[in-house]
């Protein structure tokens, strides 16, 4: 029962986290789900619980979309996601845990310390960073940071950047979800944990997404930054 809380707990703060910022629910769920979940039952989990998210979103943000940017992205995931899944059927626990950890400090430090003016970055990158978001995000289920660094350099608005990637989350959520279920990893414990925090989620994505216009989100997400960091670090140590 108290593992059932937690894990609502945490998607009820992912879920607020992603509505507010447009990324970042599996960045924040899976340093904390994996203190005391096994990273290949966190990851179907945070992937699983990710198509509420952007599903919700879609519809909130589907004005803002634009095939044109989002389509690139996912062509470039596909070959991404399916390398990831078959890495994550054969390695060990403490190796996904390992790379997470290496992969959410180093993105936060970049945001924290790179101030630079975005600038137009030529479209084609959008297939490396496609690949690069599929194979990380089903590996490990936190495969935001390729993705949103790339729309960080487009030059696009706010919303832009929010519907681009909510609609490559949601489409590349279903694809990996799909590959992990054939795969064996959607278990009957994963699906029995996805029934009990997918309310949860809706509630937090629901909230996240009503502070979009009313918080500074610069502030916000700096002191996500921080704490990610700080969680990022924790999972690098406790994986030696």
């Amino acid at each position: 029962m108290i593992t059932l809380i937690l894990i609502s707990l945490i998607f009820l703060a992912a879920g607020f986290t992603q509505g507010f910022s447009g990324f970042g629910s599996a960045l924040l769920a899976m340093p904390l789900l994996t203190l005391f979940l096994d990273a290949k039952i966190a990851v179907p989990l945070s992937v699983l619980n990710s198509i509420i998210i952007t599903s919700y979103l879609s519809l909130k943000l589907k004005n803002h979309m634009e095939r044109k940017k989002i389509m690139p992205l996912v062509l470039g995931s596909l070959p991404g996601t399916y390398i990831g899944v078959k890495f994550l059927m054969y390695a060990e626990s403490d190796i996904i845990k390992l790379f997470i950890g290496i992969l959410i400090v180093s993105y936060c430090l970049y945001f924290l310390l790179i101030h630079s003016t975005p600038w137009r970055i030529h479209r084609l990158w959008a297939y490396p960073a496609g690949f690069c978001t599929g194979f990380i995000g089903s590996a490990f289920s936190a495969g935001g940071p390729p993705a949103i660094i790339y729309t960080s350099l487009t030059g696009w608005s706010k919303d832009q950047i929010k519907a681009t990637l909510t609609g490559f989350f949601f489409i590349s959520s279903i694809l990996t979800a799909a590959l992990q279920i054939t795969s064996g990893l959607v278990t009957e414990e994963v699906f029995k944990y996805f029934t009990a925090s997918a309310f949860s989620v809706l509630i937090g994505v629901y909230a996240g997404s009503r502070m979009y216009s009313r918080i500074s989100r610069q502030a916000y997400l700096r002191i996500m930054l921080i704490m990610l960091i700080i969680l990022g670090a924790i999972m690098i140590v406790s994986s030696l």
